[in-house]
């Protein structure tokens, strides 16, 4: 799998160090198990956001359909390139949202433990 490692791992994808004032927002997916249900989201603390997802700490959809797997994320450098994306890819037809998750992950591993450590 080759995804970049979190801003909290000191650097951006493009491998560039970051300072700790610099803030960061991640457009994710998760899903209830492979080729399961999909929820797409944006959030500016990605372990935070996935741990409540996880936990059932979040009332509505994942809760609901039992969405706890973190699939594929991408980091963005504004909020609102993060929410523009979020909005494109909740538009996208299922299979291209398929294709982007089986890119960097093709055996939809949960990636929550890879961006705690």
């Amino acid at each position: 799998m080759s995804f970049p490692p979190l801003p909290s791992q000191g650097l951006t994808p493009a491998g560039i160090q970051i300072s700790e004032d610099m803030k960061n927002f991640y457009v994710y997916i998760l899903c209830s198990k492979r080729n399961g249900t999909l929820y797409t989201g944006v959030t500016s603390d990605l372990i935070k956001r996935v741990y409540e997802h996880k936990n059932d700490l979040v009332e509505g959809f994942t809760k609901k359909y039992n969405i706890h797997r973190l699939v594929w994320y991408e980091i963005h450098e504004s909020a609102e390139s993060a929410i523009t994306r979020e909005k494109k890819i909740k538009k996208w037809k299922r299979a291209w949202k398929l294709k982007l998750i089986e890119q960097n992950n093709p055996d939809w591993v949960d990636l929550y433990e890879n961006i705690c450590s």
